[in-house]
């Protein structure tokens, strides 16, 4: 849909916050933006930076993007910057592109790379890394996300967690939080239908094709048991961001706006949300 729709919508459910998502999508000129944003009573929360870590020859070009994110996020008042591995695989044909593990040279490039992207997003620009792991990366699996976070240094980077990636790869995304509270400080909230995932292990499908099949699903539908977060969040005080979620493409341009605001209205039901 047209970004003129999108940003209407999110509006007219209720969301007051979004990410600005891929470059280009969004007004790109800052003052147009502003406008755009402040007509709606929006305001940004993040953006991501994607690609692979762990790989010297293209540090320039992820720098490049990640000095383009801070200077969009820095003008528009956003205070975290995501950082994402770039995937393994080609996500719509399922072909292997570069190995599924890190050897110890390439885990620690990958965590240098992140040190250094969370040196730039504070030191030069005043925001907060964050990093998302994500189906198909280096670090989607919980004892990978367990190494990383031993790993890397809390006082430069905390975790978005994304609670429908984590369940996809058979995580349980409320045991987590539980057990890592600490580091977590932003979260993409979204669930897994459990029928279609275990026909996507079962048939190797690839990520993009496991979209299509709607295996990310609305918060009442899926795996993630959305009543014991909210419980632990609200326990333990959490005050970050969530930014709301639910992967689907292609999709119909009626599809996004009622379950977005079905799971507008559940959430609240569960007390999170401002």
């Amino acid at each position: 849909m047209s970004w003129n729709q999108c940003l209407d919508e999110i509006r007219d459910v209720g969301y007051e916050w979004i990410e600005l998502g891929p470059y280009g999508y969004l007004p790109t000129d800052v003052g147009q933006l502003r406008t755009e944003l402040e007509k709606r009573s929006l305001r940004v929360s993040a953006t991501f930076a994607m690609g692979p870590l762990d790989s010297q020859e293209y540090w320039p070009t992820l720098k490049s993007e990640v000095i383009g994110a801070c200077e969009s996020l820095s003008a528009v008042g956003a205070g975290h910057l995501i950082v994402i591995d770039g995937t393994y695989s080609d996500l719509f044909t399922g072909e292997m592109l570069r190995s599924p593990t890190l050897d110890d040279s390439g885990w620690a490039r990958m965590i240098d790379t992140t040190h250094r992207i969370a040196r730039i997003a504070s030191e030069r620009y005043g925001l907060r890394a964050v990093f998302h792991p994500h189906v198909e990366t280096h670090v989607e699996y919980e004892d990978q996300i367990e190494r990383f976070l031993d790993d890397t240094d809390p006082d430069l980077i905390g975790l978005c967690l994304d609670t429908g990636h984590h369940a996809y790869r058979g995580g349980d995304p409320v045991e987590f939080v539980r057990a890592n509270f600490d580091r977590i400080e932003y979260f993409h909230l979204k669930s897994v239908d459990a029928d279609v995932r275990e026909k996507v292990e079962r048939e190797h499908i690839p990520f993009a094709r496991a979209v299509e099949l709607d295996v990310f699903c609305e918060p009442t539908q899926g795996v993630v048991d959305f009543v014991a977060l909210a419980s632990v969040l609200l326990d333990r005080g959490f005050s970050g961001h969530a930014t709301v979620e639910q992967d689907m493409y292609p999709a119909p341009l009626g599809k996004p706006l009622p379950a977005a605001t079905r799971t507008y209205r559940f959430l609240r039901e569960l007390g999170l949300g401002s």
